[in-house]
């Protein structure tokens, strides 16, 4: 994988190019290539997360004085969220520098979205090791934070979940329900599949790294399906 043109697309650089491969490198393609000496991109995902949601946090803090910590945590939710992460991700080409097994590489759906988001903290993480923080800082501001404007024009940040059932019950006349399709992966890794259904109808589907968040984007599908938002 050529992961230079990567780095031209961006205009960053790495110093360690073994930091950006890992960045990229998914646990299936490991599990399938188990002669070579790669790593996957669990722990740099672990550290991008956290460096993420610290620039987040501090730029929310500042930006909106105002606000209080419920909306300020609203916002930071719909910023670094999977469906945000992942479309940030794709819009910079990262699909195309994935290293899956066979297997992954043909799922183009939800799993690719969460994959995608995935490697977005990865990659924010081999940054944060590679150039320090002001490099990540600078990266996450540019293509995450610049998001925010939009976010909070389309009321984006709102807990759509409390929102969906609103709407629910005041068009349909019905409570929704949330149904757990799907949970996979290690206890300290998990990742959900939810569905949000009114009555017999599956509104939507979300995911997340709990059931809380997979239900937060189900509602947020389901919104956007409905024409509520």
């Amino acid at each position: 994988m050529d992961f230079a043109k990567f780095e031209d697309r961006l205009g960053i650089f790495f110093k360690d190019k073994s930091l950006l491969q890992k960045a990229f490198t998914h646990r299936s393609f490991i599990n399938e290539n188990r002669q070579g000496a790669l790593e996957h991109n669990e722990r740099l995902e672990f550290l991008g997360d956290a460096v993420l949601e610290l620039v987040a946090t501090y730029f929310l803090y500042n930006k909106y004085r105002d606000k209080t910590e419920g909306d300020l945590t609203s916002y930071r939710s719909a910023l670094v969220n999977a469906v945000t992460l992942s479309d940030v991700a794709a819009s910079l080409g990262m699909n195309e520098f994935l290293l899956l097994s066979r297997g992954e590489a043909k799922d183009v759906g939800r799993a690719r979205q969460y994959i995608l988001a995935n490697t977005m903290e990865a990659f924010i993480g081999a940054l944060f090791l590679d150039q320090g923080y002001a490099a990540a800082e600078a990266f996450i501001k540019k293509h995450i934070l610049s998001l925010i404007e939009g976010i909070v024009a389309n009321k984006a940040w709102l807990d759509a979940k409390s929102f969906f059932q609103e709407k629910a019950q005041e068009i349909d006349g019905i409570t929704p329900s949330y149904a757990v399709l799907k949970e996979t992966g290690p206890d300290h890794n998990k990742h959900f599949t939810v569905a949000v259904e009114i009555g017999r109808d599956r509104v939507a589907i979300g995911e997340g790294k709990s059931k809380q968040e997979a239900e937060q984007s189900a509602a947020h599908q389901g919104l956007k399906v409905k024409g509520w938002l």
